[in-house]
């Protein structure tokens, strides 16, 4: 067989495979999107779900089978879930406790990171074991402890109740650790040397390298105040104290118990807007700073 001839047939068995994959690779991609898109519609759905029923009223709400869209759009909804559960005083109240607290709690999570990152101490990696230890515990575990410590400092019904006890975060801590690691250690021997202080290495050199996991950090921080449901109510469910969460729980509910369900999915919609554009737009910094700390350097 000649050369030419064996090139020949390589080359009609290569257009034979490929004209047999090319239909197989487009099937697969088709399964590929039509998965995701039935994905997509499984979790959109209840959102969905939520604002046709804020736009509704309570009769049509309680029809049954339900509407998928409302005969009757009612905007009102929004107004009324504003005033009836005075959504402005409850988002002051949570805006000031995540600032306070993500501010608060991010001094303490670079300083802490720093020191088991560069620092060397006796003891440092047995310390530093111990505190990834009791990231096992579950956190339902310290409320009893939290609260009885909470109520001999006479701390119910303040904002300080709601910040303190959760401005140490062992995983915060851990991932800047890693993500501190990352940074070739001969910076902070040349800038020792040079007579650079730890502080100001760190303000000047770790923490631009790492903003991206600060901002992780920060935007995680901030939504895990937003979202704190059982220990606000269990210590703080004044009027004065009370957070957005608890505040749509019982706001909604009429003096006969019946629950005016649009008015509070129209509430609840207003709440988990500030939530979803945070997903939106910040969601690629929360993605770069989580993989920038998972490998050691």
């Amino acid at each position: 067989m000649s050369e030419n001839t064996f090139k020949v047939m390589k080359q009609r068995n290569m257009r034979r495979i490929s004209g047999l994959t090319e239909p197989m690779r487009i099937l697969s991609q088709l399964g590929i999107y039509l998965f995701l898109f039935l994905m997509a519609l499984i979790v959109l759905f209840p959102f969905y779900w939520m604002v046709i029923s804020s736009l509704k009223s309570l009769a049509e709400y309680k029809l049954s089978p339900p509407t998928f869209w409302p005969k009757q759009v009612l905007l009102s909804n929004y107004a009324d879930a504003f005033t009836t559960a005075n959504l402005g005083t409850l988002f002051m109240n949570t805006m000031y406790v995540g600032l306070v607290s993500t501010i608060l709690s991010l001094i303490i999570t670079v300083l802490t990171a720093f020191a088991f990152a560069r620092l060397e101490f006796k003891g440092k990696e047995l310390l530093f074991g111990a505190l990834l230890a009791t990231m096992m515990i579950p956190g339902e575990l310290f409320t009893i402890t939290n609260y009885s410590t909470v109520i001999s400092f006479g701390w119910l019904n303040t904002f300080t109740v709601l910040i303190v006890p959760f401005l140490v975060s062992i995983f915060y801590i851990y991932l800047l650790r890693q993500n501190f690691l990352q940074i070739p250690n001969e910076l902070y021997l040349a800038a020792k040397v040079d007579g650079t202080g730890d502080f100001k290495y760190l303000w000047k050199v770790m923490v631009p390298l790492s903003l991206p996991t600060l901002i992780s950090i920060t935007i995680l921080k901030m939504m895990g105040a937003w979202n704190s449901y059982i220990w606000p109510r269990l210590v703080a469910n004044d009027d004065a104290h009370r957070m957005i969460t608890n505040g749509l729980r019982n706001a909604f509910t009429e003096t006969t118990g019946d629950v005016n369900y649009p008015v509070q999915m129209a509430a609840v919609a207003l709440v988990s807007l500030p939530l979803f554009l945070v997903f939106v737009f910040l969601r690629k910094y929360i993605m770069s700073g989580v993989s920038r700390s998972g490998i050691k350097g």
